[in-house]
């Protein structure tokens, strides 16, 4: 079985979850992810998921049903803030992002800044 690149479970999951309409066991996630992963391998995800705040569980039956607790622009949020907070140089990481984005991207980011002369 081919190895999944750091995080892309996580992920998967997480994307599962934000399009859930109502909280989901890890039996449901696991038939949602179309993989063979074992229902256990999900379940540890999750609990793992829940530890750092990305994921609440409640009760549901015998087991525990599982939600999304921020949304997909919040967790981008959250890693970008990691990333720049672990930067002994963040002008420079900041600099590197903005001369890495899009024309389009650009554009917006003038627009939320109020600054045409970005």
């Amino acid at each position: 079985m081919k190895k999944r690149p750091d995080g892309a479970l996580e992920h998967d999951i997480m994307t599962v979850l934000w399009s859930a309409d109502k909280p989901l066991q890890p039996g449901e996630i696991k038939d949602q992810l179309h993989t063979a992963l074992a229902y256990t391998s999900v379940a540890t995800v999750l609990g793992r998921l829940q530890a750092k705040g990305l994921v609440t569980r409640s009760g549901s039956g015998r087991g525990y049903a599982y939600s999304a607790s921020i949304d997909e622009s919040q967790l981008a949020v959250r890693r970008i803030g990691e990333v720049l907070s672990s930067a002994s140089d963040k002008g420079q990481v900041l600099a590197g992002f903005i001369g890495s984005l899009s024309k389009k991207d650009m554009t917006a980011l003038r627009a939320m800044l109020g600054d045409d002369d970005l």
